[in-house]
């Protein structure tokens, strides 16, 4: 035991060290290690030798594009409401489907294109968000967590119920996007789903561009004093219910983002894709890659989509085996793979236990924002 708390100290330092050596790096480094690492995941990740070890028994490509990457994507979107945040959304998967209707019924019926729904099926999930948020975002804790619960089944009841929607059998026949010119690598068809793959990854690293951008600014910090103590913020005079929409649209858009993704490459979508259990796959990945951290909740998404797949040869026990390995990673690695700084310290100091961490990193956070308090 003293050995393996020995490694994991170690392990914790090194990537300290590097992590502290990254974020003093000069900015141009710094970017062109980020574009490295997308070359990186755009031509070696899709490539055979990588498929025969990651997933022997499936289509590694279309893993990638269809579940993998959508799931990352999410995780992306839903860390910003439960990360950052900090409010428990348990019907996420309800602007997936409102971003996968909006691809599927404005392509069928009105016969628009891909590049103009894109934007439309983002904007339409960030109202659903708007609309939700707004006369349930007063609530807190287990309360606004059953809300969104409720929010995420009424959506899938009601896909089923309306006959616009195409009820139980869903819509069929959704166009792919438009081919550009004669490339390959961007022609996009029912076979070669490569393309789909670097259409995914655009979007995640337009996501991570966003959220990024969102942490080290003046919304970011307020969402940090919110999740620390929502009282004390509000108090210093933090508008906390104006950020928490914020939030929670934002988030909310992300996702719609995945599902106009998504049913552009299935072709066909159903109320049964978009069920209670998709919500809970992507708050898991989440909370295992580590709540708060964008590293962390990619990486928590690329382990949820790709952990079944890789056991796919245990037939109908490779579920067991998939909830096993989670349980196995939350005992020996409880504030998830990757965690924030700020996580990792609340789980390994125990004289902090119980808020004293929030409340000793608050006012530094509260100063950060620049904010007078309301008269």
């Amino acid at each position: 035991m003293t050995a393996w708390s020995d490694t994991r100290a170690r392990g914790r330092r090194l990537t300290r060290r590097w992590s502290k050596r990254w974020r003093e790096a000069p900015g141009g480094v710094r970017i062109l290690g980020a574009l490295a690492f997308y070359l990186f995941l755009a031509i070696v990740i899709p490539s055979a030798p990588v498929a025969r070890i990651m997933a022997p028994q499936s289509g590694w490509a279309n893993v990638l594009s269809e579940e993998i990457g959508i799931y990352v994507l999410m995780a992306i979107g839903l860390n910003v409401v439960v990360g950052q945040a900090g409010m428990l959304d348990l019907g996420y998967v309800a602007f997936f489907a409102v971003g996968g209707y909006s691809m599927a019924l404005l392509a069928t019926r009105h016969h628009f294109g891909f590049w103009l729904i894109l934007p439309l099926g983002i904007a339409i999930a960030a109202l659903a968000g708007l609309a939700l948020g707004a006369p349930t975002l007063r609530l807190r804790g287990d309360y606004l967590a059953i809300v969104t619960l409720g929010f995420g089944l009424i959506i899938s009841q009601a896909a089923i119920n309306f006959h616009f929607t195409g009820g139980a059998q869903g819509v069929s026949a959704i166009p792919h996007p438009p081919s550009i010119g004669h490339i390959s690598w961007l022609t996009y068809g029912v076979i070669n789903f490569k393309p789909y793959w670097y259409l995914v990854l655009a979007g995640i690293f337009l996501a991570v561009w966003v959220v990024r951008r969102l942490e080290s600014s003046r919304v970011g910090r307020a969402w940090t004093a919110i999740r620390e103590d929502e009282d004390a913020a509000e108090l210093m005079g933090v508008p906390t219910y104006k950020f928490r929409l914020w939030a929670f649209a934002i988030g909310a858009a992300v996702g719609g983002a995945g599902g106009v993704l998504f049913a552009a490459q299935a072709n066909h979508i159903d109320p049964t894709i978009f069920s209670y259990n998709v919500s809970i796959l992507v708050l898991a990945a989440v909370v295992l890659g580590g709540s708060g951290n964008l590293a962390g909740v990619i990486l928590g998404g690329f382990m949820v989509a790709w952990l079944p797949e890789r056991f796919r040869g245990f037939d109908k026990y490779r579920v067991l085996v998939f909830g096993v390995a989670l349980v196995v990673t939350m005992i020996f690695r409880p504030e998830g793979l990757l965690p924030s700084r700020r996580r990792r310290a609340e789980l390994e100091d125990t004289d902090l236990a119980g808020g004293g961490l929030g409340e000793a990193l608050l006012p530094a956070e509260l100063e950060a924002l620049d904010m007078e308090p309301e008269s």
